[in-house]
């Protein structure tokens, strides 16, 4: 008569070995593409401290820590881990079009972008803020950009709309495809300022210290999530469980203070995830 239960039990087990070993098979998720080393991750190339793609080849960057931490919690080899740019204004199609699994590139998480793919997160929150050159005294916060002004942002970016809106609606919006190209406009003087997250600004400071400045007057919040294709709830729970994991650790202060402490940024405490 014990025979029976045993067996029972014993068929359970196997049903549910087989099921999870499918799933980790299945190269449509995103557990199944980290353990069969198909995993793409997009990031930024040009952004100091969040993510660069060095002439050597090599990635770096606080989002880069973060895409590589992530993807050895989902089973993938680091040696495996495919990463392609994010440029702004593609993000939400490397995910639709599946030529990304996941995009971790100050990904700022908005009720718009939600309509199309999904996000885990806030693993880092900014605030807006502005980056002018040194020599320039006229700037001293978003109410000072008045007509005349050419205010740089990238494409498919809140930032730059939220500043003609909330503050200077007569200021000249001048639009590039990569924030590197605002920076390159800005020394050049063909643009007065640079609006985007404080913290990306603080990099490209850092690297300029004789000829920019970041204002420091953050007026606006920006929650970076990780950005991922809907329909994959148990990827999802395991992307936040690894991003929560990296927070308990220390791991998420540590690369925070490794890529973006040199540049004088003050490093927060790490935000509480939402579902």
């Amino acid at each position: 008569m014990a025979l029976a239960p045993l067996r029972a039990l014993t068929l359970a087990c196997s049903a549910a070995l087989v099921l999870a070993s499918c799933s980790a098979g299945d190269d449509t998720t995103l557990v199944g593409k980290a353990t069969a080393g198909k995993l793409t991750i997009a990031v930024a190339y040009d952004q100091p401290g969040l993510g660069v793609r060095r002439l050597d080849g090599v990635y770096k960057g606080f989002d880069v820590d973060v895409a590589r931490y992530v993807a050895k919690e989902l089973g993938a080899d680091e040696s495996k881990i495919h990463f392609v740019e994010a440029t702004p204004s593609q993000r939400e199609k490397l995910l639709t079009e599946g030529k990304a699994d996941l995009v971790v590139s100050s990904y700022s998480i908005t009720e718009k972008r939600k309509e199309v793919i999904d996000f885990v997160g806030p693993y880092f929150i900014a605030g807006q803020d502005l980056l002018v050159r040194l020599s320039d005294t006229r700037i001293t916060g978003p109410e000072s950009l008045t007509a005349g002004i050419r205010l740089c942002s990238v494409e498919n970016t809140t930032s730059a709309q939220y500043v003609k809106d909330q503050f200077a609606r007569s200021v000249e919006l001048v639009n590039y495809p990569n924030f590197s190209d605002c920076v390159t406009a800005l020394l050049a003087e063909q643009v007065d300022a640079l609006t985007t997250d404080d913290v990306i600004l603080a990099g490209y400071a850092a690297q300029n210290p004789e000829l920019l400045r970041v204002v420091g007057k953050p007026f606006s919040e920006e929650k970076y999530g990780i950005g991922i294709r809907r329909g994959d709830a148990a990827g999802k729970a395991k992307v936040t469980a690894a991003v929560q994991k990296m927070m308990n650790t220390g791991e998420w202060r540590r690369s925070l203070e490794a890529n973006v402490g040199q540049s004088g940024y003050a490093i927060p405490d790490p935000p509480k995830i939402t579902p």
